[in-house]
Formats: structure tokens, sequence, C-alpha cells
């Protein structure tokens, strides 16, 4: 029973975890969302007027030196505007980069480093063929990047924000190491009422991010009806479509059944955010996974015991084999009680007692 409870479980979080990193593909790749997500959530002034048509995503075009490993991230190449929401006239781009967490990775600065030498390389590359040699030129510059981390986890972000911690000595040989330092978005630093002010569709989403258990959850459902509603009242349909999908991996990660997550995605189509839930047994999430943890705890001595037993049996299958094997050659008790405990690792009080058991 523990097993079949252990091994569901497993089969629901790992589909939870695919349509996680779908719907995180699916967000960041959206302009639209990209453009809100730069404006809300960094202090930089020269991305606040930035709009989806200044944003393309590049992030195809680095798969093939990054591979499967970087799949759910994402590389804009975003144009710039100045103070005055107008486009400027130099061809400056800053490259955005986005990589998606939900736990502390303390490798993180080497991966994006990775990612931005890969970027700077095909940008040199792109210059050359539009201008042979220019990359020499005492001129020529590299565009900025900016590298992104979107945290979704719970703990505090311990990882080191500069690459040159991750770097043995370097203080001793600090003027030979590279180094950047890296943005790190704390879903959860955001309260649902900041997020709720906002008023956009991806601060939406990231309030559907943020829930994790029953008291998220019930904090989610005080949100006025209408705030809620007034957010996607005039959201562009294809936008839906990725709420929606948002909403699916939520009724996932909280046991939803099929029906109530049917109800749920067809609220969000139908703009009545404010009734997500409505018919949706009353959930305890933290209950739920306290069952969870009790089951896989209970699996876990279940098969410890039961190596445990095979263990016993087999050693005492190899006395009694041992014993039965003495008398059948003729030898004496006394030779089968040193074989025992010569073989067996026996004292000679157990050897004795399994002697006196099993020879006949």
């Amino acid at each position: 029973m523990s097993s079949n409870v252990n091994c569901v479980e497993e089969q629901r979080m790992h589909g939870a975890n695919a349509v996680r990193n779908t719907n995180s593909k699916n967000i960041f790749h959206e302009p639209l969302l990209y453009a809100q997500f730069l404006r809300d959530n960094l202090n930089v002034p020269m991305l606040k007027n930035v709009q989806p048509e200044d944003i393309e995503d590049v992030s195809e075009q680095y798969r093939p030196y990054l591979g499967i490993e970087f799949e759910s991230d994402t590389v804009k190449k975003v144009r710039i505007r100045d103070a005055f929401g107008e486009r400027l006239e130099t061809p400056l781009y800053l490259i955005s980069l986005t990589e998606h967490k939900s736990r502390v990775d303390y490798n993180v600065a080497m991966q994006l480093l990775k990612y931005m030498a890969c970027i700077w390389q095909e940008y040199a590359k792109e210059q050359e063929k539009e201008c042979p040699g220019c990359t020499k030129n005492k001129s020529f510059r590299y565009p900025p990047i900016l590298p992104i981390v979107y945290y979704e986890g719970r703990e505090n972000w311990t990882a080191d924000i500069h690459l040159k911690d991750r770097i043995m000595l370097n203080e001793i040989f600090r003027d030979c190491i590279p180094d950047f330092s890296y943005e790190v978005i704390k879903l959860h630093a955001y309260g649902n009422e900041e997020l709720l002010n906002r008023g956009d569709e991806m601060s939406l989403i990231m309030m559907f991010n943020k829930i994790q258990d029953a008291v998220d959850l019930e904090k989610f459902l005080e949100i006025p009806t209408e705030k809620l509603n007034g957010i996607i009242k005039d959201t562009p349909e294809y936008i839906i479509e990725v709420i929606a999908s948002v909403m699916k991996a939520l009724c996932v990660k909280i046991g939803a059944t099929e029906e109530e997550t049917d109800q749920c995605i067809q609220k969000v189509r139908e703009r009545k955010m404010g009734y997500l839930f409505e018919n949706m047994e009353k959930m305890n999430i933290q209950e739920e996974r306290k069952l969870r943890a009790e089951a896989e705890e209970n699996l876990r001595k279940g098969l410890e015991a039961a190596k445990e037993a095979a263990k016993k049996a087999a050693e005492e299958a190899a006395i009694q084999s041992t014993i039965e094997t003495c008398q059948e050659l003729g030898a004496t008790k006394e030779v089968a009680l040193n074989k025992v405990m010569e073989k067996l690792k026996l004292n000679r009080i157990e050897a004795e007692k399994k002697l006196a058991e099993y020879w006949k």
C-alpha cells in the first residue's frame, strides 16, 4: 500500500514539474508578459518604459551552445528606450537573460558566465558578417548583458551574487578574475497586495506561483473578486491561455481532481478569476504533505525491515547448511562448531546454540 502511495505521489510531482517547466518557458516567451516582468521587478531606468515590441526572443540561437540543461531559460534582445519612452537611435541592445530556479543553486554565477560568453561570441560573429574586421577596432564594444535569476523558492537565496566569490584566492588574484553580479528576483519577497496593485497579468501569474501551501491558498482566496477580474478584463486571448496553463500547474501542485482542475481552467477562460476554487472541496495541503511524508517514512522502514529479514534468513540458511554438510561428511561436533565460528563469525555460545538446533 505504502509503495503504491509513494509511486502515485512521484508521478504527480513529476507531472507537476513537467507542467511547471513548460509554463516557465511559455510565460517568459511572451513579449507582453516579459515586458511587464522587466518594468515591475527591475530598478533599471532604461527598462521602465520597455514595451513588448522592444523585445525579441533569441533563446533558440544559443541552444546549440548550451544544450538541454538550459532548456527552460530565455535570452532576450531588448531595444532600450530613453527616459521619455523614445527608442534610442543608436543600435544599442541590452540582452536580458533569465535563469529560472526553484532551489538555491550555488553554481548559478558560473552558469550565467557560460551564457554571457556565448552571447558575446555570437554577437561578434554577427558584427563581423556585416563589417569584416570591425571587432578588432579600438572603438568596437560588446553589448551590455543583464543576468537575471527568477527564483520561486521559499528559502533565502544564499548563493554568491558576484562571480569572483566563487573563485578561490579571489582577493590575491582579483585583477585576473572576471567578475559580474546578477539580479535575483525573489518571488516570495513580494506580498499579494503589492503584486495586486501592479494590476498586470505577469503579477497575477506570480501570485499563482506563490501558492505552495494551504495558508498561501487561503490568502489568495481573500483577494477581492473585482480586483482579480479587473486584471484580465482586457487581456488578449493568447495570454489568457498562458494563465490557464499556469492554473493547471497550480491545480496539479495542490492535488486537485481532474474535474476541479477543468473547472478552474474554465473560470480563467471565462475571466471569472474571483470564482476560482468555489466548487473545490476544502483542501489542507499541509495535512496532505504530512500524510505523504508518513507514507514515505513507512515505506522506507518497510524496505529496511525487509532487507534485514532477508539478510538474517540468508545467514541462518548458511549456518544450517554448514552444520549439515559437516555432519554428512562425518565431521565431529567440535569440528562443525569451529567451522561455524570461523566461517560465519559467531562466538562459541551462539555457535553451540545453532549446533544444538541443526545437528541431527
